[in-house]
Formats: structure tokens, C-alpha cells, sequence
């Protein structure tokens, strides 16, 4: 009887250990992870997908800057399908590196208009549950550890669940925060602890009203882990307007985010500049960033991601937009020798919680 007590007791405590969810740690103090994401070019019979990356395209982008990426960024648009993208996770995963996904519960890739497939309402209603659980039991099937975002920048009304396109003032954030709530209950629900939620911002409010400050948008600590912002240069080569610094930018959000999520590990999880806006230098502009990046002036800070893509803006060549660094022989050198400057400042693998267990 002692024995099989014994024996029962011990199997039972394997179970819970075997049960401790997999999540992403931040980085040792002092260091940063360097993510990736690379979405294509658009052309006249091509619109990128936010996850045309490859597994040469990342060996292409980290020979050229000479450092090894900790995570790959993609979006996940459920007007392609609404299933797990296990593929790519898979080959991220098989490159060492952390899948990030952004969850895009949307019907295209135009923006500035309302959601009519999959509004919040409609989230909140339970009518893409179905869906919704599927896709969380297959992560966890996938069971190593997934950034994962929903609801990408809430305080722009570029994307559909931003609240000029839920109700307003009154009832859009609310909407907001219903709707990301139930995801992530219904996730849970199926025992996917091995998503590392992630809320991300923009660094300012559009339209910039008080109700639309980002603030109104937070789902609660319980529902985040990390937190992530969002801040460009120019768009495009004819943009007027962004000039400012990305000091600047992250500046004016830093402690708004810091107070509305304290204690909470936060990402650049976007920036970037077009490469020929005649009113900026986007390679003095990227060294200022990466500097201040790697000199902890935002100690909460623990990682950075530069938006590696170019689309068509109308019928003009010369309008299109091109962030793609590998693009700009002289943004490639600045990453390249910025990136040897601070090596000991970049964490070029993820930690995980399985990781740190087995110290």
C-alpha cells in the first residue's frame, strides 16, 4: 500500500510538472532580443500576405546584418483560413526560433473601413468560438512556446476593431476589450498555456481624442503578458508628416504604457522608415533608434522588430513604399556594425520557462 502510494504520488507530481505551461522569458537584464519580419514586396498582381517569409529569407536578412533573430513575426489572416498555421510554426520553430503570430480576424488587407465578417460583435457573440477552439487546441498540440497578439494597434482607425468602427466612443473600446477577453478566456479554456499574449499599441491615438487613447483599450493585467508599441518614420516617399525622431515617439508612449501595464516586459514589435523620403535619412534615423535602443533608456524594453516590407501605393513606381532593409546597402551596413557594436546586448535565442528550468 506504502509503495503504490508512493508510486502514485510521485507519477502525480511528474503529471503537474509535465503540465507547467511553456512560455517565452524576457532576456537577462541589460539585453534585448532582435526579432524578424519580412512580408514581401507588392506588385500589380501581388499584395503581401504579412507572412510570405521564408526560411531563406531569414538566413538572407540575418547573414547581412550579422545577428541571429529570437523570433519570426507573421500575421495569421483568417480570410485565407481560420486553422492553426502549423506549417510555419513549425519551420520557425525548426530554425530555433519562437513563431510570433499576429491573429488577424479580418477579410482583407484594406484598411480604414468596418468589419463585417468578423466584427466584434460576432467575436463576442460566440459566433467564431468554433473556430476559436480549434485553433487554440492545435497550438497547445503544438506545444512549444508562441508570441501571439490579437487586436494589433486598437488606437488606430486603420484596423477594423478600432473603435471609430464599433460604436463610438462609448461603446467602441468596450467592445474592444469584450472581444479580446473572450479569445483569450476561450484559448485558455483549451489549456493553450504555451501563448504568450502580447498587446500592442500604437504610439499615438488616431483619431487623437481622449477616448481613443490606447489606455481605454487595455484588456486588463490578467489578460496581456507583454505589452508591444508600434512607431514609423515616413510611410511613404511623398509622406509630409512622422519626421520626428523615434525617440520621440517612443518618449510620449513609454510611460503612458508603463502606467497602464506596470511590470509588464515590453516589445518595439514595430518600426521602420521608407527608405527614400527625401525629408529623412533613414539610416540616421535607424542608428539614433538602435542607439537608444541599446543604451536602456526604456529599461522595460526587452526586444525590438524592424518592419521589413514594400507595397504599391497607386499606379506610380516611384510612390511605393520599401522598409526592406537589405534593400538600402546603407541600412544594411548600419544594422551590420550597430549589431557588432552591442553583440553583448542582443539575447539571440529566446528563453523559455522550460529553458530556465533545466539551468
Amino acid at each position: 500500500m506504502v509503495v503504490k502510494i508512493f508510486f502514485a504520488t510521485f507519477f502525480g507530481c511528474v503529471s503537474l510538472l509535465q503540465a507547467e505551461p511553456v512560455r517565452v522569458l524576457p532576456p537577462p537584464s541589460g539585453t534585448l532580443y532582435h526579432g524578424l519580419y519580412w512580408g514581401g514586396v507588392g506588385t500589380d498582381t501581388h499584395d503581401p500576405t504579412e507572412h510570405d517569409m521564408t526560411p531563406a529569407d531569414v538566413a538572407r536578412y540575418e547573414e547581412a546584418v550579422g545577428a541571429k533573430t529570437a523570433w519570426a513575426y507573421f500575421s495569421d489572416n483568417w480570410f485565407e483560413s481560420r486553422k492553426f498555421p502549423t506549417e510555419t510554426c513549425s519551420w520557425i520553430r525548426d530554425l530555433g526560433k519562437v513563431p510570433y503570430v499576429r491573429l488577424m480576424l479580418r477579410s482583407d488587407v484594406d484598411q480604414q473601413h468596418g468589419e463585417k465578417a468578423f466584427s466584434l460583435e460576432k467575436i463576442v457573440a460566440g459566433e467564431f468560438d468554433p473556430d476559436l477552439r480549434a485553433w487554440a487546441r492545435d497550438a497547445k498540440s503544438f506545444g512549444s512556446p508562441i508570441l501571439i497578439e490579437w487586436g494589433t494597434e486598437p488606437n488606430g482607425n486603420w484596423f477594423s476593431w478600432n473603435g471609430k468602427w464599433n460604436g463610438g466612443a462609448v461603446a467602441g473600446p468596450k467592445r474592444y476589450i469584450m472581444a479580446y477577453r473572450h479569445i483569450v478566456d476561450l484559448m485558455r479554456e483549451q489549456d493553450a498555456d504555451n501563448l504568450t499574449w502580447v498587446w500592442h499599441v500604437n504610439w499615438y491615438d488616431e483619431p487623437e481624442h481622449k477616448w481613443n487613447g490606447f489606455e481605454n483599450y487595455f484588456p486588463g493585467t490578467n489578460y496581456c503578458d507583454w505589452v508591444a508599441i508600434s512607431a514609423y518614420g515616413p510611410l511613404t516617399p511623398r509622406t509630409h508628416d512622422g519626421f520626428e525622431s523615434f525617440r520621440f515617439k517612443i518618449d510620449e508612449a513609454y510611460p503612458r504604457l508603463i502606467k497602464v501595464a506596470p511590470a509588464k516586459p515590453m516589445i518595439i514589435a514595430e518600426f521602420g522608415c521608407e527608405l527614400h523620403n527625401p525629408h529623412v535619412d533613414v539610416a540616421q534615423w535607424a542608428r539614433s533608434a538602435l542607439e537608444d535602443l541599446f543604451s536602456n533608456r526604456w529599461p522595460a524594453i526587452v526586444g525590438f522588430c524592424w518592419w521589413n516590407e514594400g507595397w504599391q501605393n497607386d499606379n506610380h513606381k516611384s510612390h511605393d513604399t520599401d522598409m526592406i532593409i537589405l534593400h538600402d546597402a546603407g541600412l544594411t551596413k548600419l544594422f551590420r556594425e550597430e549589431f557588432a557594436t552591442h553583440r553583448d546586448k542582443i539575447q539571440e535565442t529566446a528563453l523559455t520557462s522550460d529553458t530556465d528550468a533545466h539551468r
